[in-house]
């Protein structure tokens, strides 16, 4: 089985790739999906960020609030680099175990969307790792369309690796700069060649 880290950076078209190569046969998990489930209540997650940062990251109702926590990461390199180091090998323990259910239930391809894959430096655990990258001005666009504030989104872009560095660790980098029906024949063009 083809084992594909699915990457990219803030608003780049990862999730809608995702999707397209769920579409064309391919078992997909969200390593995002995965963290949510950390920070639930009682998660191990949530029990590490209260510890790095104590109750300033609750809400309202005392669970974790994702987006405080979020705050303080993005503004401070150090905070993001503790919760990483604690969070990042959870995360991967849980993909180990959803690829080798997908290999055992007979998959050609499985694909982990992880939008910290590259930070997280685990391409090595993967066979192909697929980047996507959109011009920056598209993806504050596409941010502000989901309700999203265009300083929160620079912030994270700070935050992540530069499109250059990520073009230079990525087996496969897909450009999302045209309609749907562009990025869906780049994809399929990918995928042709992991499962012919």
């Amino acid at each position: 089985m083809l084992r594909v880290g699915l990457t990219g950076g803030l608003a780049s078209g990862k999730s809608t790739v995702a999707g397209i190569l769920r579409d064309l046969g391919a078992v997909v998990f969200d390593a995002d999906a995965i963290v949510r489930g950390l920070y639930a209540p009682g998660g191990a997650g949530a029990a590490a960020a209260r510890e790095l940062f104590g109750d300033d990251v609750l809400g309202q109702d005392g669970q974790i609030d994702r987006a405080r926590i979020a705050e303080k990461v993005f503004a401070d390199p150090a905070a993001r680099h503790a919760l990483e180091a604690r969070i990042h090998p959870l995360v991967g323990a849980e993909r180990a175990r959803l690829f080798a259910d997908a290999e055992r239930s007979g998959a050609r391809v499985a694909v982990a969307e992880a939008s910290q894959l590259l930070e997280a430096k685990t391409e090595a655990d993967y066979d192909r790792v697929l980047l996507v990258v959109a011009p920056e001005a598209e993806r504050l666009r596409r941010w502000e369309e989901k309700g999203g504030d265009a300083e929160d989104a620079r912030r994270r872009i700070a935050a992540q690796i530069p499109p250059e560095a990520a073009r230079a660790r990525a087996t496969e980098v897909i450009v999302n700069d045209g309609t749907p029906e562009d990025l869906r024949r780049k994809v399929e063009a990918i995928f042709r060649g992991w499962a012919p």
